[in-house]
């Protein structure tokens, strides 16, 4: 069972991700306005490279604390965006020579996801 403490940190990560998400998308949608969502691209590309990075830090230089990372992987990356844990769970299952599960983890979410707001929709207006 999570800690009150742990809980607060993660939902004040969550909640400066979200902040950040919502900046980043904001600043790059002005100067790049156009039919083509570059703000939501810029932010899971940036996304899934500080994912990268905090990952690394902790798994191989021991530099962050397993608690700090989770906090910060869970809590501010996933409040950034899920795509970077998206792409980080498809990249473990092809360094994992899991090909079949990485692609029907690529097409799956893509996919399924496309039917499933299409579904929503559809549901709503049908009501």
């Amino acid at each position: 069972m999570p800690t009150i403490e742990k809980v607060l940190w993660l939902a004040t990560a969550g909640s400066l991700g979200t902040l950040a998400r919502w900046a980043l998308s904001g600043l790059v949608h002005r100067y790049w306005n156009g039919s083509f969502p570059s703000g939501t691209m810029t932010v899971n590309v940036m996304g899934c490279f500080l994912f990268g990075i905090i990952w690394q830090l902790g798994q191989q230089r021991l530099v962050l604390r397993t608690d700090v990372r989770f906090i910060v992987l869970a809590g501010f990356m996933g409040a950034f965006t899920t795509f970077s844990t998206f792409v980080f769970e498809t990249d473990n299952l092809l360094r994992t020579g899991q090909w079949w599960y990485a692609a029907g983890n690529l097409f799956g979410q893509i996919i399924l996801g496309l039917i499933g707001l299409r579904l929503g929709i559809a549901l709503v207006q049908w009501l």
